[in-house]
């Protein structure tokens, strides 16, 4: 392609993000369903214990992604971009489809676990090769000057393929009812991505290699070790260091902050409805995904370094503000109930365990359920609160994770190309992927996980604010990466190596 042509793009583009669209999908059903799994595949007598295995091992996919950025970076930088994320896809498309079919913790026991966990790193290694090869191969068919902007669409298909995800499991419970949903129907929208990863493979097919990386090829200067001139080169490991701490890192933190965590905020947290949070946060991220392309194309204009520092400082500056006031939204206590409509009500299962239901409702139409079950056969008691707010509500907080979803945007918008431009084309795919894995898969993916635990010690501990808690994790992480890259990074946009 030349430098100025960008004919024919738009079919790279559109194979390119469909494929990848669909691994994100495939990855992100796995935490959208987080509350569910954890009452699959993990003992139930303990809930919190389960709900943070599921966390665990959500997590588990993200911190072997670095490895299969390595495995997978090193086949596309030899073999290329092509048939590379040709078989991440179908790896991980393979493995979404079998964590459908394996049965509960009460059929298996502990092979339930043990089978989703080796499926969740299959997953992550196919998704540590696949975001560099795409990223790759459309930065290397973009014309010069423009990688910014083109490489952004690939940005949106993480947040895509989270919405997608939303609007699938939504359509699931929609059509099935609730009982069948608990039962079975959660195994749909994995079932679903077999179809989808289909379709991908035949589009995927019939593309052509990089013309960078042919041309590479052809005149035989392609890399015979990436592995060793990415990392064994101290010139060349520096920058892979510097696009780790300087930026990766903390657009990692950023995007898990606004989009994931926000969700299990909302559901664990504030204890709002599933399908009310899955609802607002698909319009959110509906609103805001459009904002990656403005982003991207900015960054081609103004540079990538500025616009990624402010995105990560307005995130350390609102984080607690914003969860302040998301908060504020379901806390009953600023509420004034209708006393009369209040009902409390005793049944006992078939097991013998006492199950005590209160339901609440409040003069701006928000209500409340607590139920509270006492086993027959343990000392514990478990305790589940389910809370749907008002339109008014539900549209505050739309608002503010959109705001979030805007501060993701601007970090992750300008990333691909950020990096893309910073290695030479012999080891682009090993070199870019790694740093982008570990800031996003180690320092990105294990938020849930840490911050849930830091808000759960924080309650136990009778902190007022503890809900906040969890945020320290993303803003100290942002802070140290603002630094670094406020100092190291250059804002010049490279185009000495495309």
């Amino acid at each position: 392609m030349s430098k100025t042509s960008t004919k024919g793009i738009w079919k790279v583009i559109s194979a390119s993000s469909m494929g990848t669209m669909i691994e994100w999908y495939d990855f992100y059903i796995f935490g959208s369903l987080a509350v569910v799994i954890s009452t699959k595949f993990f003992p139930s007598d303990n809930p919190t214990a389960a709900f943070l295995s599921t966390l665990a091992t959500f997590a588990a996919g993200f911190v072997v992604r670095p490895f299969g950025a390595l495995f997978f970076g090193r086949l596309g930088d030899i073999i290329g971009r092509k048939y590379t994320f040709m078989a991440t896809l179908l790896l991980m498309g393979g493995s979404t489809f079998l964590i459908g079919c394996i049965p509960s913790y009460e059929t298996i026991g502990f092979l339930a676990p043990l089978l989703v966990l080796i499926l969740r790193l299959l997953q992550g290694l196919a998704l540590g090769g696949e975001y560099g090869g795409a990223a790759t191969y459309v930065a290397e068919h973009a014309p010069v000057g423009q990688k910014g902007y083109w490489t952004s669409w690939i940005q949106t298909t993480a947040t895509v393929g989270l919405f997608i995800s939303l609007m699938v499991i939504l359509a699931t419970k929609s059509i099935l009812s609730s009982e069948a949903f608990d039962v079975w129907g959660w195994r749909v929208p994995f079932w679903v991505s077999i179809a989808m990863v289909g379709v991908s493979y035949l589009i995927r097919k019939n593309m052509d290699e990089s013309p960078v990386f042919a041309k590479a090829k052809k005149e035989g200067t392609t890399s015979a070790n990436p592995l060793k001139e990415s990392f064994g080169n101290r010139y060349n490991l520096k920058f892979v260091l510097l696009a780790l701490f300087g930026a990766t890192m903390g657009q990692g933190v950023v995007w898990y902050t606004g989009q994931f965590y926000a969700m299990s905020f909302m559901k664990t947290v504030m204890s709002v409805d599933s399908s009310q949070v899955d609802s607002l946060l698909g319009i959110a991220l509906l609103l805001g995904t459009p904002f990656f392309i403005v982003f991207g194309w900015l960054s081609d204009k103004v540079g990538r370094k500025y616009i990624m520092m402010f995105g990560m400082l307005l995130a350390i500056l609102f984080y607690r503000p914003i969860y302040k006031m998301m908060y504020n939204t379901t806390d009953i206590s600023y509420k004034t109930e209708i006393v009369e409509k209040t009902t409390q009500s005793t049944e006992t299962t078939k097991d013998n365990n006492k199950i005590t239901t209160i339901s609440k409702t409040f003069t701006d139409g928000t209500t409340y359920i607590q139920k509270k079950t006492d086993f027959s056969n343990a000392k514990e008691s478990q305790t589940s609160i389910v809370i749907n707010i008002n339109s008014s509500d539900e549209w505050t907080l739309i608002f503010l994770v959109f705001i979030q979803v805007l501060f993701v945007t601007m970090v992750y918008g300008p990333i691909a190309a950020f990096l893309v431009e910073m290695f030479p084309t012999k080891i682009r795919y090993t070199s870019m992927s790694l740093p982008y894995h570990v800031g996003n898969g180690i320092f990105g993916g294990l938020l849930p996980a840490i911050s849930t635990y830091f808000v759960t010690h924080a309650k136990a501990a009778g902190k007022s604010d503890f809900y906040l808690d969890g945020l320290w994790y993303p803003i100290i992480i942002a802070s140290i990466c603002f630094v670094i890259g406020m100092i190291y990074v250059d804002n010049k946009n490279k185009t000495n190596h495309l």
